[in-house]
């Protein structure tokens, strides 16, 4: 009788223990998917614009340089008003900014919509963008960075087909500018391998090989939205990352978020990009980046690999966002499924 009592009474705790815990799960907030929507290709003589829909801009022979080379490629160009706004560290406050994006969608002149650059505050326009707009007139939208908000909230909002690749202020040399073409103008269904400047610093942290569809850009700027109504669903997702000037205790930060949100363990794979000066101040006194990366990735057991050509860094691949593709971590490559344009 008295073990039967201890029993109950442990159960019991156990119980209610399981209860707290339970209350500390997050709420999954991600959104449902979306019917997958493809932007028409680009083509030469379509009309394209350039805008900013973060960061002001502080340098007008970038925008002026950016331009003869959308030009190169054949395309009409036309320049928003955030080029000529400053607001702070913004190109003109949330609302001209939203409105000059939401407008530029409903243009049915405009065929692409390219990111002058990233910078910071995207994020604070999410709730001025009009989405139904946006998914009834679906379009060529491309960025990094900071620009990582607006291509994963957009595609989770309206299933359309967004592009992670180069902006305005970086670097369109021919092994970017190549991708860039193979993905957007001709809709290829191309391979990924490492890029000539990537090969040293490939790693393998987990082999295998896996498939699904593609989200990700700047970890920093995807752990600032967690916890909000705007994140797509992660589950069975590739999951690139990439990341510029943070320390590994802050890089350790955000995938601990990532964790403890669940992002990490809903992953078919994870494939990270250029991780551009983030060493650590005092080196003798902290993890390098690398082995941050193990202590997280690596007990996962998914594949996942270091070394993809993404992010800050002078070879970019254009990644769309929400096609599905294969990765072989062995290999470092990544290979699109389908076409991401029509």
């Amino acid at each position: 009788m008295n073990s039967r009592r201890k029993f109950i009474k442990q159960a019991g705790i156990a119980s209610a223990g399981a209860l707290f815990l339970q209350s500390f799960i997050p709420d999954k907030k991600s959104l449902p998917e979306k019917s997958v929507l493809k932007p028409q290709r680009l083509k030469s003589g379509d009309t394209v614009a350039i805008s900013s829909p973060a960061g002001a801009v502080w340098d007008d022979k970038q925008i002026n340089t950016f331009a003869g080379i959308l030009k190169g490629f054949g395309f009409n160009v036309i320049f928003g008003e955030t080029l000529k706004q400053k607001f702070g560290y913004f190109s003109g406050s949330d609302e001209f900014r939203a409105n000059e994006l939401n407008e530029l969608f409903a243009n049915k002149k405009v065929k692409g919509i390219f990111s002058m650059k990233g910078g910071w505050g995207c994020a604070r326009i999410l709730d001025k963008l009009n989405y139904e707009l946006i998914e009834k007139n679906p379009k060529v939208l491309i960025g990094f960075s900071d620009i990582t908000t607006l291509l994963n909230v957009i595609y989770a909002k309206t299933g359309l087909i967004t592009f992670h690749g180069p902006v305005g202020n970086s670097g369109w040399n021919d092994f970017t500018s190549t991708s860039f073409k193979k993905v957007i103008m001709k809709g290829e269904a191309c391979e990924f391998p490492l890029s000539p400047k990537m090969e040293d610093a490939f790693c393998v942290l987990n082999k295998g090989k896996a498939s699904g569809e593609l989200l990700g850009g700047n970890l920093s700027v995807l752990t600032g939205l967690l916890g909000s109504n705007y994140l797509p669903d992660w589950k069975g997702k590739i999951l690139f990352l990439e990341e510029v000037k943070e320390e590994p205790y802050r890089i350790d930060k955000m995938l601990t978020q990532l964790k403890l949100n669940g992002v990490l363990n809903e992953l078919a794979g994870i494939i990270f990009g250029k991780f551009s000066k983030c060493e650590a101040e005092e080196p003798q006194k902290a993890f390098t980046f690398m082995e941050v990366l193990e202590q997280h990735i690596k007990p996962l057991g998914i594949p996942s690999f270091y070394g993809a050509a993404i992010g800050h860094t002078e070879n970019k691949i254009t990644v769309p966002v929400g096609i599905k593709a294969e990765m072989d971590a062995e290999k470092g490559m990544m290979k699109l499924m389908e076409s991401a344009v029509l």
